[in-house]
């Protein structure tokens, strides 16, 4: 069974999400599309507060399920 292609913006807001959680820097962007930049770093920004309030781990799975 084919699977469909999964949305190419929230794949950018997943992988800056994941990006942020982890500490890394907002320069490590691999998109220079504007509209994927804006996603991705819309990600890192929440995936960066979560990383200072200690959202780590387990703890963020249960924030953001689709990160996993």
């Amino acid at each position: 069974m084919k699977r469909q292609k999964r949305d190419r913006f929230q794949r950018a807001y997943v992988h800056g999400y994941k990006a942020g959680l982890s500490g890394h820097s907002r320069d490590d962007c691999p998109s220079q599309d504007i509209n994927l930049r804006e996603y991705w770093m819309s990600g890192w920004r929440e995936g960066r507060g979560d990383q200072w309030s200690g959202m780590t781990g387990v703890s963020g799975i249960h924030k953001n399920p689709m990160v996993v």
